[in-house]
């Protein structure tokens, strides 16, 4: 019998399939769906710090509204609800999924600043989540602020939310940093217990006929595995923390290449968002298969066989591939 099972982030996950954020975790019917069907995991669509900021505004001016119309009002103070609108929805979405599924349920929260937003890491804790994937959006564009800065502005976020809640926490962020390594090992030495790569960050279009920006949703494919294949490979050697690899999981050959280079989980968006949940079963099937092909008998004898520190060629993972890449390069036209 092959043994799929893996730790993530402390937790136990019958397999290492995870359904990562999006509108089909949104849905209890899609939730129970993903689980009938094998899913190991599931993490929440984002509850984003714009929401709940703004959500916050009409709270206040709702309490001062009037307040100086009359000399009683003065004297009038309603109580302000803990929590509204999509933020008390989202709280009451992480209670329905934990009493309907077996297998653990993630909440995500989308911020780049400390605030006291903050406070709602601890609600979804208090709400019932096994874990919070931390998802750190950010564009900069602000000229004056230097890359050190906004490093540090993560990791004091990182710092922030790891002090608010005692559930895991795992950071999903893009590769967009001057030392991408040394980011990580700060990350999880300000108390991620793991960190998902990467972010994959959707990029505006233009749209001809209208003249107007479109912010066009492409799904990925599976040559995008391979920025996180190569990160998870060099960082598997001193990152001890959960490492999950996310951005062009379609099938179980991407599935399996990332749990080689020592992945724990492996995280799919598109490829559910195409195919459905059903796609879970398939790919599952799949990957218990390449298991007994290759005399496997569990995930965890085969994960990170290939990661840097055990491949018999660590520069395949540094600049040398990239050289040699373009040497061998055949070719039409070559």
């Amino acid at each position: 019998m092959i043994d799929l099972s893996v730790r993530y982030l402390g937790l136990e996950l019958r397999n290492p399939l995870i359904a990562s954020a999006s509108p089909l975790t949104r849905s209890i019917d899609n939730l129970r769906e993903l689980e009938r069907h094998g899913i190991g995991a599931v993490v929440l669509p984002s509850l984003f710090e714009e929401q709940i900021e703004h959500e916050e505004m009409a709270i206040e001016d709702l309490h001062w509204y009037g307040r100086e119309s009359s000399a009683e009002a003065l004297d009038y103070r309603p109580p302000l609800p803990s929590s509204s609108g999509s933020s008390q929805q989202y709280l009451d979405l992480i209670w329905e999924a934990k009493n309907a599924l077996k297998v653990p349920v993630i909440a995500s929260l989308n911020g780049t600043s400390v605030g006291g937003w903050l406070k709602y890491a601890q609600a979804m804790a208090d709400a019932g989540a096994d874990a919070i994937e931390l998802n750190v959006y950010l564009v900069p564009t602000d000229f004056t602020i230097t890359g050190a800065e906004i490093e540090s502005r993560i990791v004091d976020l990182v710092l922030a939310v790891r002090g608010s809640i005692s559930i895991p926490l795992s950071v999903k962020v893009g590769a967009s940093f001057s030392s991408v390594a040394n980011m990580m090992f700060r990350l999880v030495s300000a108390g991620a217990d793991g960190l998902v790569l990467f972010n994959r960050f959707l990029q505006p279009d233009i749209d001809l006929e209208n003249l107007k920006v479109d912010p066009k949703v492409t799904l990925s494919n599976s040559d995008e595995i391979r920025l996180p294949l190569r990160w998870i490979g060099i960082l598997r050697r001193e990152i001890t923390a959960s490492l999950a690899a996310t951005s062009g999981v379609h099938s179980v050959d991407d599935a399996v290449k990332l749990l080689l280079v020592g992945a724990d989980a492996v995280m799919m968006t598109s490829a559910l968002l195409k195919h459905g949940p059903a796609h879970v079963a398939k790919v599952r099937r799949d990957l218990e298969d390449w298991l007994v092909d290759h005399e496997y008998e569990s995930v965890a004898q085969m994960r990170g066989s290939m990661c840097q520190a055990h491949y018999g060629d660590p520069l395949a993972f540094e600049r040398a591939n990239y050289m040699n890449a373009l040497v061998s390069y055949q070719g039409p036209h070559v």
